[in-house]
């Protein structure tokens, strides 16, 4: 690969990793599409449910240890998506309703819990310190 202003001078390697990541975001870009974030829509007895996802992807690549080697790495990429709700349509007024963690659930009464058994203890032991 040469520079375009200078034939005999090598492109530097942040130009060509610059290039490659264009080409990778460029191709990985046109694959993904709204359908891959809101599903086909379901209708059944006037109700229209839209599924909703979280749709992400990445990637990474390199160039070779030497400014112009034949060796410009390697890479790898990754794509994913994850449900997140979906948005309801009834009686022509639209809400979203999300996908709430399981772990939720359970997590957030067991902190309170914790918490409200802890903290007395710790105020206890601050007093103690305090009058010594």
């Amino acid at each position: 690969m040469t520079n375009s202003d200078a034939p005999d001078q090598p492109v530097p390697q942040a130009d060509m990793a610059a290039a490659l990541m264009e080409r990778l975001a460029g191709q990985l870009g046109s694959r993904a599409s709204v359908s891959a974030v809101f599903g086909e829509p379901v209708t059944s007895d006037g109700i229209t449910v839209i599924p909703v996802a979280e749709f992400g992807f990445g990637f990474a690549g390199g160039t070779g240890p030497e400014a112009g080697s034949a060796n410009i790495g390697e890479g790898g990429g990754g794509a994913g998506a994850r449900p997140r709700g979906y948005i309801e349509i009834k009686d022509g007024t639209a809400t979203y309703k999300p996908f709430r963690a399981p772990w939720a659930n359970v997590a957030v009464p067991l902190a309170a819990l914790m918490a409200g058994a802890v903290v007395p203890l710790l105020v206890r032991r601050l007093v103690k310190r305090r009058t010594r």
